[in-house]
């Protein structure tokens, strides 16, 4: 078959197949991987090698890590190293000595045990990374903390393909460490980090100065493949490379079009990457014995699962909700255990009737995770709306003035009244959020401010002003409510995300309404005036009647914010008005 026709085959089986997986809701990655079954040579066998194309798309993975490189600067993995190295290797810890402990229990050797359990305590990078990514929860809580031990993972996994040659045939037959290739890992590392300080950056700035885009582009896929290949030689991880020369160019000046260059290439390999996985599946062996197939990959993903969620508690930057999110993100087998169990039957560790089981297993709990972490979600909004552990009971000294929600808006307000030595009493119903304010010498108090006798306990009957910074918008709306039905004496000052946010809150009765980025927008606004030429008095006139206007407009519009025709005729007509007022502004 033509290079020509298996391209049409792929895009063909992926445009198919993740359109209708997003359709249903079930992301692209599952969309992919039933794409690789159906044309795989175990489906309809239009493709009867993937092995080929497995290599091939790995690069997909080594162009994923290359952008996670780019937005990670140094100094922040140096932030986040209790995390990487701290949660990230008790994660591999304890899943490797659970898995291996049931390993040993149904009879296998300790040898057999360790490479088992150390292979299946790896999580797919490409898989969670993608998964984040498509949610757009990467900065997210349970984001951080996945991220964290897939960079733990990565680093650990090439100590792991340097041990288990040992642990086969020839460390009985006495070969013993080899010294020489530990070294040259090692030295390929550093020279990889050095020669990339001294020369990538004046090598970019030579290709830049040359105006040619594709130029540039081919650069960045040089440098990415360059790397990555350097240290596959080496025999350390192609991924690794790939993420340190993402991480030495992060502070760059070349970071934003670098990402840019490469994205587009990391999107389809990484897509032909979860179309090669699935044709790897194994049908015959699946039917022939799915009961244990099953039992594997839900045995895998559950201890993991089991063994991950009080960890990422324990360390305290994740409440339950976020703490079982993580665990179902990490739960799969990864791309690594291919590798990995790989060497194992070339060494003669494990058996091939059963790396074959256990590489299915694998396959599966990728298929699985995107419906695991969907339910994860779920159970996490429940968990979170029934509450994480007894909530603070508030003291009630303050100035009469209690703060609903202490993220980025409610500690500003917080700080400006600090400033003033005025005192104030700060509920949040996150307790992560809680926990790091704290760290800070925050006095800030975990609690629901939708439930009436929390917000009694923290004197709302005394108080005088209640500011509802909550960035949420039905929390938002429910303390809004309980507010003004049980404390109506209360001035109740509220944070607004949008226009419809803000209608809601009239009708709650909430009169004292700030949008959260309308002050930045009208600055930014009057800035771009001045810039193109407009003398700062007009683009203050301008500006003040734009915001005077749309106040009054978000008053009248409040009685039709229902009628989306009434919305946009009365958008229009003001489009109108200030721009006759703006015109008469320039006539002056």
């Amino acid at each position: 078959m033509s290079l020509l026709t298996e391209t049409l085959i792929y895009l063909v089986a992926a445009i198919i197949a993740v359109s209708i997986s997003r359709r249903l809701g079930l992301g692209s990655v599952l969309g992919y991987l039933a794409a690789g079954i159906a044309i795989g040579p175990f489906g309809l066998g239009l493709i009867k090698d993937p092995e080929h194309i497995l290599h091939f798309a790995e690069l997909g993975v080594v162009l994923l890590l290359f952008i996670v490189g780019l937005e990670l600067k140094p100094s922040r993995l140096w932030v986040m190293r209790r995390m990487v190295f701290g949660l990230g290797s008790l994660q591999i810890l304890c899943s490797a000595a659970a898995i291996a402990a049931v390993v040993m229990l149904l009879g296998l050797s300790t040898t057999s045990a360790i490479v088992i359990g150390l292979t299946l305590a790896l999580s797919s990078t490409a898989f969670v990374l993608q998964l984040l990514a498509e949610k757009k929860q990467l900065t997210s809580t349970h984001g951080r903390a996945a991220f964290s031990i897939l960079l733990q993972q990565d680093l650990a996994a090439i100590p792991m393909i340097a041990l288990f040659p040992m642990l086969g045939a020839a460390a009985v037959a006495g070969s013993g460490f080899n010294f020489g290739q530990a070294l040259l890992m090692v030295g390929t590392i550093v020279g990889l980090v050095v020669g990339g300080r001294l020369l990538l950056r004046p090598v970019l700035r030579i290709v830049a100065e040359s105006g040619l885009p594709e130029i540039f582009t081919a650069s960045a896929l040089l440098v990415v493949i360059g790397s990555a290949l350097l240290m596959q030689v080496s025999g350390t991880s192609m991924v690794l490379g790939a993420f340190l020369a993402g991480m030495l160019l992060a502070d760059s000046e070349y970071r934003h079009q670098l990402e840019a260059d490469i994205a587009p290439f990391k999107g389809l390999l990484l897509g032909l990457f979860f179309i090669a996985v699935g044709m790897t599946v194994n049908l015959d062996l699946l039917f022939s014995a799915p009961v244990m197939i099953l039992a594997l990959a839900a045995g895998l993903m559950l201890t993991k699962i089991v063994v991950l969620a009080p960890l990422a508690r324990a360390f305290g930057s994740c409440n339950w909700g976020s703490a079982f999110k993580t665990a179902a993100l990490m739960s799969q087998g990864g791309e690594f255990g291919f590798v990995l169990f790989g060497i194992a039957a070339r060494e003669n560790i494990l058996d091939a009737s059963l790396i074959d089981p256990l590489i299915l297993a694998i396959s599966v709990s990728m298929m699985l995770t995107p419906l695991v972490f969907a339910l994860a979600e779920r159970l996490a909004v429940a968990k979170d709306s029934a509450g994480d552990g007894e909530y603070d009971t508030p003291e009630d000294h303050h100035d009469g003035i209690i703060i609903a929600g202490f993220g980025r808006v409610g500690q500003i307000v917080g700080r400006v009244l600090q400033i003033s030595d005025i005192a104030f009493t700060a509920i949040d119903i996150d307790s992560s959020q809680v926990d790091v304010v704290r760290r800070y010498g925050n006095i800030v108090h975990y609690g629901d401010v939708g439930r009436a006798d929390l917000l009694r306990a923290a004197g709302a009957e005394r108080a005088k002003v209640y500011v509802i910074a909550i960035g949420d918008i039905e929390n938002s709306l429910r303390a809004a409510e309980v507010a003004m039905k049980n404390f109506p004496h209360m001035n109740v000052i509220a944070r607004a995300r949008n226009r419809l946010h803000a209608h809601k809150l009239m009708d709650i009765g909430v009169t004292h309404i700030f949008r959260e980025t309308l002050l930045s927008s009208l600055a930014m606004s009057e800035e771009t005036l001045t810039s193109v030429g407009m003398r700062k008095e007009s683009a203050e006139r301008i500006v003040t009647a734009f915001k005077n206007r749309d106040e009054q407009l978000l008053r009248e519009q409040h009685s039709m914010y229902e009628s989306e025709e009434k919305l946009i005729q009365s958008v229009k007509d003001t489009a109108k008005e200030l721009s006759q007022v703006m015109k008469d502004d320039m006539e002056r």
